[in-house]
């Protein structure tokens, strides 16, 4: 017997600030390419130096980005720090899970809250999200990551901290969640959970 081929999965991984989740992410992109892939967020904010438009991010003008949100173009979508939108966009998300492609993102509690709303709505979604949340060991962990990127700002870390405490809260809403530890331990741990959901059986088309 010839195994039938796996539906592409949405991956979602959230955890407070300073849980390590862009790290894994494209550390897991690494390790399963060329089928996994991050999805590209649109963002209003400028394009950096390096950065390339489809690559790092969807660059979009304030105006259109607001056309997309009164034509639903977006999955989820919020402004950050009070000035840029971020968003993933729904075509961006539905051709690649159609080409068979694996997705991985990194959201936070309330984005991946939509985002399970709109997979028990949206067909190509049904079936295809899974949902990780990466749990800090303490406060007192996140508290030193913290420090180490956000040196010298301590409002800043107060409130990513109050941030995280109501985040982990939400964490039995997700399909899985682990503790956070060395990086390489959580690298192992996500690319279990994501190894065993490619073999689900629910999965075969």
């Amino acid at each position: 017997m010839v195994p039938q081929k796996q539906r592409a999965l949405l991956m979602i991984v959230s955890g407070p600030a300073g849980s390590g989740k862009t790290t894994l992410r494209e550390r897991m992109i690494e390790a399963f390419a060329p089928n996994l892939h991050r999805v590209v967020t649109a963002t209003t904010r400028s394009m950096r130096p390096g950065e390339v438009d489809g690559v790092d991010y969807h660059f979009m003008e304030r105006a259109a980005f607001e056309s997309g949100i009164a034509h639903d173009a977006f999955y989820e979508y919020a402004i950050v720090h009070g000035q840029n939108y971020y968003g993933g966009l729904k075509r961006e998300i539905r051709d690649k899970l159609s080409r068979g492609l694996d997705l991985i993102m990194n959201v936070d509690v309330q984005g991946a809250e939509v985002y399970r709303a709109a997979a028990r709505e949206d067909p190509l979604l049904r079936g295809r999200l899974v949902t990780v949340f990466i749990m800090p060991s303490s406060l007192e962990q996140l508290r030193e990551r913290l420090s180490d990127r956000d040196a010298g700002k301590d409002a800043e870390i107060a409130r990513r901290l109050q941030t995280a405490e109501a985040e982990i809260n939400e964490w039995s809403k997700f399909d899985y969640c682990f503790t956070s530890g060395s990086r390489d331990a959580d690298f192992q741990q996500l690319a279990a959970i994501f190894t065993a959901e490619r073999l689900r059986t629910c999965r075969a088309e």
